[in-house]
């Protein structure tokens, strides 16, 4: 339990640096919109603001409202979002704007049971939509909010587990300004995200040095506590670009693995890397196709791409075809055809740079 005297600082400290220091500007910041606030709270999950600033500003300028979004094409907005990853929460994003659209007249719920009914709406999502839009007295416990508590309270159980974000989301909400949530809010998570900082945290400007147990010890850079890093899987993936006549052969990705609803080229995955020699061959690709062989082989370095719990390993064999012959899942599509399509972010820099 928080003492009120402490809470009673801690909240005037932290107020002032919002009010007088706090110089962090964001086109969603102050804004009540729901619907704006929602979308800057998807776009930014697993993102970093600076990444995330470009598409939030695309997909508020190509739809404006809730409803705008709701009646985009599936692919349309899976171009737009091409290149962000983690695509589950662009299908999200359209599950729950349809929602909104067709089931609450346009309007997002005003309350925190509301709010979690929706599709791909946590904990922290609903929190923050609630605070910052309806005034709802919720706290917004994002990486930011975490990292600052753990340090304040040198909170020694592991953040990614059960027990230790239990006990700090009962700190935030324990030092939560019920009075003015957006604000309070707002101000752990810039204080977070501008000066207790992951690495070089600047402990000289923070408002909270003086009772913060970490600083007083010398060890903040030890906080916040992580368990052992998951295992990473390691994946192969090598791509057959087959062209013929202008045209390749694409699919969309099904099923529930990564990327699913985007599309891709003629793929082999396997479970340890492949030889060039390997790659060249008809039988390893399985398709009956008449490639031809002067100056069309082209073969890529091995591109990596890093996911939360995967590495995939990449490489593209490019190859041209005399005919274009039926293969079976896949659709021959033009260039232009290409550019309305979705692919994967480790399929968007082979082409980009090829």
């Amino acid at each position: 339990m928080v003492e009120k005297q402490f809470k009673v600082w801690f909240l005037r400290s932290l107020g002032s640096w919002h009010r007088h220091v706090n110089k962090r500007i964001m086109p969603w910041k102050g804004i009540r919109d729901p619907y704006k606030i929602w979308l800057s709270e998807i776009i930014l999950q697993q993102t970093r603001v600076e990444q995330g600033l470009g598409y939030y500003e695309r997909f508020t300028a190509r739809y404006p409202r809730v409803q705008d979004l709701a009646q985009a094409s599936d692919n349309e907005v899976f171009k737009l979002w091409e290149g962000l990853g983690y695509y589950n929460r662009c299908r999200n994003l359209l599950a729950t704007a349809r929602a909104v659209s067709d089931q609450h007249k346009g309007r997002f719920p005003s309350t925190r049971e509301g709010l979690l009914a929706l599709k791909g709406i946590g904990a922290y999502t609903a929190a923050a939509i609630g605070s910052f839009a309806f005034d709802l007295p919720l706290a917004v416990v994002d990486g930011n909010v975490l990292r600052v508590l753990s340090r304040l309270f040198a909170v020694e159980d592991p953040i990614d587990q059960k027990a230790g974000r239990a006990k700090l989301e009962f700190l935030a909400e324990q030092l939560l300004d019920k009075k003015d949530p957006a604000s309070y809010n707002q101000a752990i998570m810039d204080l977070g995200a501008t000066v207790c900082k992951p690495r070089q945290p600047i402990c000289e400007a923070c408002p909270l040095v003086r009772k913060c147990i970490a600083y007083a010890s010398g060890s903040q850079h030890a906080y916040p506590i992580k368990s052992k890093k998951a295992i990473q899987q390691q994946r192969f993936f090598y791509y057959l670009i087959l062209e013929a006549k202008g045209k390749k052969a694409v699919r969309q990705r099904t099923g529930k693995d990564i990327w699913s609803g985007l599309h891709e080229f003629i793929l082999k995955e396997t479970d340890e890397p492949v030889t060039e020699k390997e790659l060249q061959s008809l039988t390893f690709w399985g398709v009956e196709a008449p490639i031809t062989r002067s100056g069309s082989w082209m073969l890529s370095e091995t591109i990596v791409h890093q996911l939360t719990h995967q590495k995939i390993h990449g490489r593209f064999l490019h190859a041209q075809i005399t005919t274009v012959v039926p293969i079976d899942g896949y659709a021959w599509v033009s260039d232009g055809q290409m550019i309305k399509m979705a692919f994967p972010r480790l399929i968007t820099r082979y082409l980009n740079t090829d």
